[in-house]
């Protein structure tokens, strides 16, 4: 896979503007100096991931609709959850692309899930397949990055009660975690190669299972950064214990960043996070990608976006 860092990254680039990094320019706000001259200064994007408006229930919620409450209340772009996708016919793609650029808005990334924690190496080659599948899918739709999990053992049981030990899971029985890193790595390595011909970049998130700790996210990502397609997404409401020490340390490998709030309580737990804070962070470190909210309350979304925003807005403009 690995050939010299810089024809990859050239090639690797290349291809990834076909693939939709276009999208990913940033736009611009008009401030004023201190001596009253109009000058143009970077700010982040916000987007909003569809989950925001879904959370698993029963029936989904239109992605299409989501795109229009988008433009309307003047995102950037919109994240879309594959698990949330009416289907996945070209039609459909392209209606959600269509929509999209004619409102103005990118489509940043494609949140997928995936899980490479099994001693079944049958059951590791499907996910495998599942996510050239969606890389396949996120060229489509001209999403230039499609996020990932690890995976877990599922030795807690429910998410519900995987939230209740903090993400912290016991290995099956004649396995280790040491066991799990490799499937991961290996099998990250092999939908890389995939992601680099196609432009995709995959950002692998800190969600649970194997990435629960700061520790178990970087030995996967320090292990693939080679690739040119190998991303971090960062999200604000995975941590165990305080975030903002954990968020420090990854803050300067982040391609992306998922911001959760909580409006009407969380649907699995609740956090205060400090925005104005976390914007600091990332300042730090010249972070200048998308921010993508997934507002995770049990509040209706038509009022609990629009709160969210301002927030983002507040700390990131």
């Amino acid at each position: 896979m690995i050939k010299s860092m810089h024809e990859h990254r050239r090639s690797f680039l290349k291809k990834a503007s076909m693939a939709g990094l276009g999208a990913l320019i940033s736009p611009y706000n008009q401030v004023e100096s201190t001596i009253g001259e109009s000058t143009n200064v970077k700010r982040n994007p916000i987007s909003v991931s569809t989950y925001s408006y879904w959370h698993f229930k029963k029936e989904k919620f239109p992605i299409e609709q989501v795109i229009e409450q988008a433009a309307t209340l003047g995102f950037d772009g919109v994240e879309i959850l594959h698990r949330q996708m009416e289907n996945e016919t070209t039609g459909y793609m392209n209606k959600l692309k269509r929509l999209a650029f004619e409102s103005g808005l990118a489509l940043p990334m494609l949140s997928i899930h995936q899980d490479f924690v099994s001693p079944d190496k049958e059951d590791r080659k499907k996910n495998i397949a599942h996510t050239k599948h969606c890389i396949d899918l996120a060229v489509q739709m001209g999403i230039p990055c499609v996020r990932l999990n690890s995976g877990r053992w599922n030795t807690a049981g429910t998410f519900d009660e995987l939230m209740a030990v903090k993400g912290k899971e016991t290995p099956l029985a004649g396995y280790t975690d040491d066991d799990a890193f490799k499937w991961v790595i290996d099998a990250t390595g092999e939908c890389l190669i995939k992601a680099e011909q196609e432009g995709v970049i995959l950002a692998i998130e800190n969600h649970w299972g194997l990435t629960t700790q700061v520790e178990g996210l970087l030995r996967i990502y320090e292990a693939l950064k080679s690739s040119p397609a190998m991303g971090l997404n960062l999200d604000t409401g995975n941590f165990a214990g305080d975030p903002y020490s954990q968020f420090e340390q990854l803050a300067p490998y982040a391609t992306i960043v998922q911001a959760k709030t909580y409006y009407g309580g969380g649907e699995w737990y609740t956090l205060d996070l400090d925005y104005q804070r976390i914007a600091g962070i990332l300042r730090k470190v010249n972070f200048k990608g998308y921010i993508s909210l997934e507002m995770e309350g049990k509040e209706d979304p038509l009022t609990a976006v629009p709160k969210s925003l301002a927030v983002l807005r507040k700390a990131f403009y």
